[in-house]
Order: C-alpha cells, then structure tokens, then sequence
C-alpha cells in the first residue's frame, strides 16, 4: 500500500476544483442579494393558518391519555 494511495486523479482533483469553484459563485450571488423586507405594508395580504387535521389514531390516543382532542 503507497502512502499516495488515496490521491486522486488530475482530472479528478480539477473536476472536485469547478464544482467548488461553481459552489462558490452561487454562494456570492446569494451572499450580495438584498435581505428580504421585513415591513408589514410590502405584504398586506392574510395569510390563512394551515387546518390541523387529528386522525382517529390520534385522537384514541389522546383520549386514552386524557389530553382530548376535540
């Protein structure tokens, strides 16, 4: 077994260099956008909360808890 055993390929180490290389472009781009506003009147729609559905399962569960789910 060589001591160089685990290094890779030219052609790897540059494929592993442009994939970094495209990581960190994304990255600036995200980096240098403008945060997003956090004024109520720039989102003056409601924003209707999500229905909770409680299966049968659960609510037995509860209910044998005594928590009751109605």
């Amino acid at each position: 077994m060589s001591s160089y055993e685990e290094i890779s390929t030219p052609g790897e180490m540059r494929a592993d260099c442009e994939a970094v290389s495209r990581r960190l472009e994304q990255a600036a781009v995200k980096a240098t956008r403008p945060a997003p506003s956090i004024h109520f009147d720039e989102f003056p729609r409601e924003v209707p909360k999500r229905e909770i559905e409680i299966s049968e399962a659960a609510q037995r569960l509860a209910n044998a808890l005594h928590l009751h789910l109605d």
